[in-house]
């Protein structure tokens, strides 16, 4: 498992720069339409703020390259996530991602027996291969773009993640997305099913004292394209549950999406997180700058 991680982590990493952001609904030689792309997920690669979406990443067209970096934020009462990452869309056929994640609990790790700011860190390197469709130049179907990946996420708190109940510190998450572009009424819409064992995503491991197994999650968005360059929308994400110790809520946000230009983007949005490690109502700022070509 190791092992076909950090080989992901090094091929993303060499030959990538990242998503493009939902690039906007005007041609530009050489490129997607604007805010057709899809911003950086949180775990990497092109989506949403916390739904992934089967778009792929970068402002390449079927006969290009492209890519982009990111940073995000995350602030909620008792805890803080930063994450940065790069991505690669070869083709529009192929995305392949990398994102490091730091979930830094603040003051809340002393309470937690942890430690003042004690920082769990994540590793996630991502594959995504659009199967049919296309999600913007298919407008005279129904049919939307549909896609399937892989991420592998390595945790490097092994003795933390078990002392709380996971049964690992790594681990794989399977996805199959559909994603449409409704140009005519301006709206973009996607849906994803996800095969998990992750506790928050794998930043508390993955499979746990109450469940080990498998689990079929759902991540919807929807937005409406305000104009060429602002999207703005709502995701769910429905979470496994899986420790003993700490219930695990879905996840839910609204979120606004602005296109600068071509290659710089920004996301805002006000996130709900529910519950995590026992800590309630963590709701909050999450913001995402992210920049490619």
């Amino acid at each position: 498992m190791r092992s076909r991680l950090w080989v992901m982590a090094a091929v993303a990493a060499t030959l990538a720069f990242g998503s493009g952001a939902v690039q906007a609904a005007e041609a530009e030689p050489g490129g997607k339409l604007l805010l057709t792309g899809g911003v950086s997920a949180l775990e990497g690669g092109g989506g949403g703020g916390v739904a992934t979406w089967a778009l792929i990443g970068g402002n390449e067209t079927s006969r290009g390259v492209g890519g982009s970096v990111h940073a995000t934020y995350v602030n909620v009462p008792d805890y803080e996530l930063r994450s940065a990452g790069v991505t690669l869309g070869l083709f529009d056929r192929v995305e392949l991602s990398l994102a490091r994640q730091d979930f830094d609990t603040g003051a809340t790790g002393a309470k937690l027996g942890l430690g003042q700011g004690f920082t769990f860190k994540q590793t996630v390197a991502g594959v995504k291969v659009r199967l049919i469709g296309d999600a913007v130049y298919d407008q005279d179907t129904w049919l939307p773009q549909v896609a399937v990946g892989a991420q592998f996420k390595q945790n490097d708190q092994p003795a933390i993640v078990r002392a709380v109940g996971a049964q690992d510190d790594t681990g794989i998450d399977y996805y199959a997305a559909a994603t449409k572009v409704l140009l005519d009424r301006s709206l973009v819409v996607s849906g994803a099913v996800r095969l998990t064992k992750a506790n928050q995503t794998g930043l508390l491991g993955f499979g746990g004292d109450k469940h080990d197994r498998y689990g079929a999650q759902f991540e919807g968005s929807a937005g409406w394209l305000v104009s060429k360059r602002l999207l703005v929308g709502a995701e769910y994400r429905t979470k496994p549950d899986n420790l003993g110790f700490a219930k695990e809520d879905d996840w839910a946000d609204v979120f606004v999406a602005y296109a600068f230009s071509k290659t710089l983007s920004v996301t805002a949005a006000y996130a709900d997180l529910g519950d995590i490690a026992t800590f309630r109502n963590q709701r909050g700022l999450y913001v995402s700058l992210q920049a490619g070509f």
